[in-house]
């Protein structure tokens, strides 16, 4: 709307009160005697209807200043354009001349009189003009009163029309603020409540409210819209600063209407600006939306809950992820208790009382001690009962819901609130049995998944590592595809050992045949490959003593053999495996195989894919050929894949083919091994196999230079000193000085034992600084030391049971020139400062 401006009455300035009621300089201005003197354009602004300072704000007003006598001495502009008299037709002649007698209206005597009232004044074209007139008594220009009896006054006019219209809109207005069942306050520059209509005083029951900030209106407050910033005050300030408005914030808190009960408003915020663009402060809107806000809330609930509890058939993690549900969006706190025989795959007869112990699965946010059902606790009255059990006091309420299915109790949930203590509404109730019974459903068929597969489970567990070991020398992934998916197992295994020297042993192998007889055979070839390994065997002379034990066990069976019934077929018989051994200080890998697939080798400088020509030995137990070895050397970052034929080959599958495909895999033999593992399964196995397979990628690392420290001593009883000297130096520069001692005994002892038995060639002292501090000294000598017990008069044999109770492990390991005793210390622990 538009207002114009407007100047004071013409001729005011012929009474200083006139100057004093309006501001100078807004419009044209006339006087006695001048007729119109020009004055700025009286357009701009808004029209008076949309002011708040009314059509009667000398602003907008039709202004007139009458003389003691009253007669008119000033006309303004918009007075002409009221009545339509210019202002030398008025100025002079007396004001009641202009009054309209009808009815009961004032008399032309009183309608000037100081005060506010409506008039009908006679319009330059005849007819009557309703107008509303405000008359004020002028000061004098020395500022004393007025005679009471005639003063001069000054009479602003509008149409009474439009000012009933504008009266009415400000009574729409402050019913808007007085009336409206929304809250609204209005907070200053300051962000403090300035004022409040009475909707909010009565939805959050205080009446101190101003001075305070957003905050501090209600108790534990909480936005919860998400994105928004942590508290009030700062949104407020957003919204003060940007002049962007917040609509529907999320808020939630306690207020002191209803102090135990938590309550959600819907809050939006605007900023208040005067005309200028200027900020005053910021309104807010407040609507309570409690009901509304559970409903969707619950709805959400079980919409999420739906979609992500039960998605594995894993009995605990279908418990932690109802508590990750239902915490905090439902409750502050949610336990998960399962009855230790639904643990172990079993369920309870419908109907059936349980009294076995309780197992606590999951508890959000923090695990926390499972509770003994004793009697009378809501838990034991909820699995009694088969329902469920509220409970209110201390300023905590918490539900126990059995979980039921088909009539069998397999355990409870609790769902807890602290700090509450007003009574539950059915809403929570059903949402808690809703969430609980569509778990229930999910942990029972989680359960009959545990106890079909617990016993191909164990086995597959026994058999294959569950945890590869985190070795410096090598990065390992690995896959491992049963045929038999339903046990969950089958022949094929591998394995990967950490020996002695900071070396890796890596095993790979393949039974025939698949399923649990296969497993059970493949479970007790790794175990003898491991034990084997412990000895630090040569790959070639590893699968000789594996190859042994099979045919020996082979001829055991035969000869045990009752007569007439028929020789049970060992699946040990026509193994295939491959054994390697990888040397990170030496960058090296020494392998054999029996009858087993050569592993595929990437070179990490020319991307190249090879498949080395080992030397293919016989499958194990069928005798023949001995093993040999093969020794590669591997540049720092190669990759080996090692991998049984299942991998490769098969109906319809062409070897030589899947060899190449896997190649092309490998080629990209930087991405991480994981990702490798499963491009190199879907391309060559994108369908369900007939055979088992496994594949093993191993990314090789080699020690730095300062991580392993050698010297070359001779035979000389001499120079045992110097060696204790040159290691403890070295321990020294590594900052080991807590292993110094220790490393000067164990120095001390070998290298004399070297000097003494290992014959006349030299002793070479090696220390490795890996995961552990590894101490070796090799000597040409062939003889295995051995621990005994010393007596008490005895001079010597003390030093290997010193070293063996002073580190971490020790061992022997032979070599084509010789032996190598080795121990180890675990490195001290780093403390933070």
């Amino acid at each position: 709307m538009r207002r114009p401006d407007r100047e004071p009455a013409a001729g005011a300035a012929a009474h200083p009160a006139a100057g004093a009621a309006a501001p100078p300089g807004r419009g044209p201005v006339a006087g006695p005697g001048d007729g119109r003197v020009p004055g700025p354009d009286p357009g701009g602004g808004t029209e008076p209807g949309g002011d708040p300072r009314g059509p009667l704000h000398v602003a907008h007003a039709a202004t007139a200043v009458l003389g003691a006598d009253g007669r008119v001495l000033g006309w303004s502009a918009a007075a002409e354009a009221l009545l339509g008299y210019p202002a030398g037709d008025v100025l002079g002649r007396p004001a009641g001349a202009y009054v309209v007698r009808a009815g009961d209206g004032p008399a032309p005597a009183v309608a000037f009189a100081p005060g506010s009232r409506t008039v009908a004044l006679r319009h330059r074209a005849g007819h009557g003009v309703r107008v509303r007139l405000t008359v004020l008594p002028l000061t004098t220009a020395d500022a004393s009163p007025p005679d009471p009896a005639a003063p001069a006054r000054l009479v602003a006019m509008a149409d009474a029309a439009e000012n009933e219209r504008w009266e009415a809109l400000q009574s729409m207005l402050a019913g808007l603020a007085t009336q409206s069942p929304i809250g609204l306050a209005i907070y200053g520059i300051g962000l403090r409540v300035v004022w409040t209509n009475q909707a909010l005083v009565e939805e959050m029951g205080s009446t101190q409210y101003v001075g305070r900030s957003p905050d501090e209106m209600v108790t534990h407050g909480q936005v919860l819209t998400p994105g928004s910033p942590p508290t009030l005050v700062e949104t407020l300030r957003r919204v003060l600063e940007t002049g962007e408005p917040v609509i529907d914030l999320h808020y939630r808190g306690r207020a002191p209407v209803d102090p135990d009960r938590f309550r959600v408003w819907s809050c939006s915020y605007y900023r208040l600006q005067d005309a200028s663009g200027t900020p005053l402060g910021v309104c807010e809107e407040s609507v309570e939306i409690t009901e509304r806000y559970l409903a969707q809330q619950r709805l959400d609930l079980l919409v999420r809950a739906g979609s992500t509890v039960g998605v594995t058939l894993d009995m605990a993690r279908t418990a932690r992820e109802l508590a990750a549900v239902a915490v905090p969006r439902f409750a502050d706190a949610v336990a998960v208790d399962l009855l230790e025989q639904v643990l172990e795959g079993e369920r309870p007869a419908p109907g059936e009382v349980p009294e076995g112990p309780l197992v606590r699965v999951a508890a959000a946010p923090d695990d926390r001690p499972a509770p003994r059902p004793a009697a009378g606790t809501p838990q034991a009255r909820a699995l009694s009962a088969a329902a469920a059990v509220r409970e209110t006091g201390d300023g905590v309420r918490l539900v126990a819901v059995p979980l039921r299915v088909e009539g069998a109790v397999l355990g409870v949930v609790t769902f807890s609130w602290e700090d509450r203590s007003d009574p539950f509404d059915p809403g929570e109730l059903a949402v808690a049995e809703e969430l609980v019974a569509r778990t229930a459903v999910c942990v029972d068929n989680a359960r009959r998944y545990t106890r079909e597969h617990t016993a191909a489970l164990m086995l597959q567990r026994s058999l294959l590592p569950r945890l590869l070991p985190r070795l410096t020398a090598v990065e390992l992934a690995y896959r491992y595809l049963p045929a038999d998916s339903r046990a969950g197992v089958g022949g094929d295994w591998f394995d990967v050992i950490a020996l002695s020297g900071t070396r890796v042993g890596l095993v790979v192998g393949d039974v025939v045949g698949h399923g649990l007889r296969a497993a059970a055979t493949m479970g007790r070839l790794r175990t003898s490959v491991r034990a084997l390994a412990r000895l630090d065997l040569a790959p070639d002379e590893l699968l000789g003593r594996l190859d042994d034990l099979v045919a020996q066990a082979a001829n055991e069976r035969a000869a045990v053999l009752v007569e007439g019934e028929s020789v049970p077929y060992d699946e040990a018989l026509g193994v295939t495996c491959l054994y390697a051994v990888y040397d990170p200080v030496a960058g090296t890998c020494t392998m054999a195989r029996a009858g087993h697939p050569a592993p595929a080798v990437v070179d990490p400088e020319t991307d190249a894919v090879t498949f080395p020509d080992l030397p293919a030995g016989p499958p194990l137990g069928l005798g023949g050929l001995p093993f040999e070895s093969t020794e590669l050397v591997l540049p720092r970052g190669s990759l080996l894949a090692l991998f049984t034929d299942g991998l490769v080959r098969g109906r319809d599958r062409d070897v030589d083919e899947q060899l190449a495909a896997l190649g092309a895999v490998l080629v990209g033999h930087r991405r991480p091994l994981d990702e490798l593992c499963d491009d190199a399964v879907a391309t060559l196995l994108p369908r369900p196999v007939d055979d088992d397979a496994a594949l093993l990628l191993v990314r090789t690392h080699t020690l730095d230079e300062h991580q392993v420290a050698s010297w070359e001593l001779a035979s000389d009883p001499r120079l045992v000193a110097r060696a204790r000297e040159l290691a403890l130096q070295q321990v020294t520069e590594w900052g080991l000085d807590e292993l110094g001692f220790t490393t000067e005994l164990v120095v001390s002892e070998l290298v004399t034992n070297a000097v003494r038995y290992g014959g006349a060639g030299p002793v070479q002292l090696r220390l490795i600084r890996d995961q552990t501090l590894i101490c070796e000294v090799s000597d040409t000598g062939h003889t295995s030391p051995h621990l005994r017990r010393a007596a008490l008069e005895d001079e010597g044999g003390r030093g290997l049971f010193l070293i063996a109770h002073m580190t971490q492990q020790w061992g022997t390991r032979y070599t084509a020139t010789g032996k190598t005793i080795w121990a180890e210390q675990a490195l001290p622990v780093t403390r933070p400062s």
